[in-house]
């Protein structure tokens, strides 16, 4: 069926797609050719500037149903009945690579999610590991600079990766996870993810908790070998975005149960360790995980570019039931966030499609820059006013908490079990022997490509302050390739 003659931007019809105009036959091409210089000029602006992380990615929509009655703990809308659905958009991601990066790599793995509620957006983003490698976001840019390319070499350098790992020694239990099986999913669809961080829940009357949140994948879980994800990533480096785009087109919908974990705000300032660093768990002993929701993918993005690549995620999105906690790395990430997307994208990136609320409209004073659309025509742009314009709503989105003290350059609060190995080494204990076996071999497959001793020294002593066992195993298997 014809879809009518082809136009240019503004409309009019083209007569020749297929020649630029020319002074005569032979002739240099006309800078009146209309056509031909709006082509050029958008095809150079067809690419945004990528994420500087989680540059490569995919994505898609379904619902996310609530199972549980969860209101004594939150007063969110979305949450607030069993039954209730809510539309979402998913992205995953890879950390370090660019957007021209292959899927099958070791690396962590974004596990971004935008739900669509009636009270507007709110974004989990998360990752599929439930820690991360620092727990300060003053740490994150030097952190990120290590796992890119070397300004000089413009390769990514072992002694950059080590130097730092092995100088931030609260990055052990991460670096464990990320060089053990789990370390390179086989597909998205096959990983569970985390939202990493602890955040607030407040209910109706007034009352805190902490939690954080799970998703178990009900695929259940496939990982790769090192040896494996070499070959794919060579064969075909689209792999994890082609097998969750073709499962949707087959309707093979993946889904993930959902579950949180619930502190009560009291236990926090006793707690045996910091309940608000990045780089430790809640051991599931202390609080449990209670199931509340069921995640579902069902449609797949019409456009990569427009529903993927513009997307948008920020911490900083919250409804009212839910907030952010103390944890200094999300504390970051709510400026971090926003601020990349208006740099990226630009000032009016949520007035996108895949980025605007779908279950309400977004009402505020903003007005022009970039992409704007004038949407809000000729209604006022301040507040108060006295022309039927928004109004507050008195009723902060999360519970306030007390501070004390001076200001600072302050590190967090110490607690009776705070350690930067204890759960790294509770992880290796809890490995199988060839699950130990292969985290061996691909740390000391990392490690042994350091060019200086003092920094695989020091590496593998942090290796070892875990457990006194991996520590030693680690130290022969590096010996070993270094010769």
């Amino acid at each position: 069926m014809t879809q009518g003659p082809l136009t240019t931007e503004a409309g009019a019809p083209v007569a020749d797609n297929q020649n630029s105009e020319t002074a005569g036959i032979g002739g240099p091409v006309l800078v009146q050719d209309q056509l031909l210089l709006e082509k050029l000029a958008h095809f150079n602006r067809e690419r945004i500037p990528e994420r500087v992380v989680h540059a490569r990615g995919a994505g898609a929509y379904g619902t996310f149903t609530v199972t549980a009655d969860v209101t004594p703990y939150t007063r969110a809308h979305f949450l607030s009945e069993i039954g209730k659905e809510t539309e979402v958009f998913l992205r995953f991601s890879t950390v370090a690579g660019n957007l021209g990066a292959a899927d099958a790599v070791r690396d962590p793995r974004g596990f971004a999610l935008k739900f669509y509620t009636e009270e507007g957006n709110y974004d989990l983003v998360g990752n599929n590991t439930p820690v991360f490698f620092i727990r300060d976001a003053i740490k994150f840019p030097d952190f990120i600079h290590t796992q890119k390319r070397d300004p000089y070499t413009g390769s990514q350098e072992a002694d950059n990766v080590w130097d730092f790992w092995s100088l931030s020694p609260e990055s052990t239990h991460q670096v464990t996870w990320l060089f053990g099986d789990r370390g390179i999913p086989a597909s998205y669809r096959h990983m569970d993810g985390f939202g990493s961080h602890t955040f607030q829940w407040n209910n109706e009357a007034g009352e805190v908790f902490w939690v954080k949140y799970h998703f178990k994948t009900d695929q259940g879980i496939k990982n790769l070998t090192q040896a494996e994800a070499n070959k794919l990533a060579g064969e075909d480096p689209d792999s994890h975005q082609r097998d969750l785009r073709q499962s949707i087109e087959r309707g093979e919908y993946p889904t993930w149960t959902v579950g949180v974990q619930i502190m009560p705000a009291a236990d926090a300032a006793t707690y045996r360790f910091n309940p608000f660093d990045l780089t430790k768990v809640w051991p599931h002993a202390d609080y449990p995980v209670i199931e509340f929701g069921k995640l579902e993918l069902n449609r797949n993005p019409e456009n990569i570019f427009a529903e993927v690549e513009q997307s948008i995620f920020s911490p900083a999105h919250f409804v009212p039931g839910i907030g952010p906690s103390p944890d200094k790395m999300l504390q970051g990430r709510l400026f971090g966030y926003g601020d990349a997307h208006r740099y990226r994208v630009g000032i009016n990136a949520d007035h996108l499609p895949v980025n605007r609320p779908h279950a309400t409209e977004a009402r505020t004073n903003s007005r022009d820059g970039y992409l704007y659309d004038g949407r809000h025509k000729g209604a006022k742009n301040y507040e108060p006013n006295s022309f039927g314009g928004p109004q507050q709503t008195g009723r902060p989105l999360w519970q306030p908490l007390p501070v004390t003290g001076a200001t600072g350059d302050h590190p967090a609060p110490l607690h009776a079990e705070d350690n930067d190995f204890v759960q790294a080494g509770n992880l290796y204990r809890l490995m199988t022997e060839e699950e130990k076996n292969r985290l061996i071999e691909n740390l000391a497959g990392s490690i042994s490509q350091v060019s200086r001793e003092d920094i695989a020294e020091r590496a593998i002593n942090n290796f070892r302050q875990a457990d006194g066992d991996f520590g030693k195993r680690l130290e022969a298997a590096v010996q070993a390739l270094r010769g």
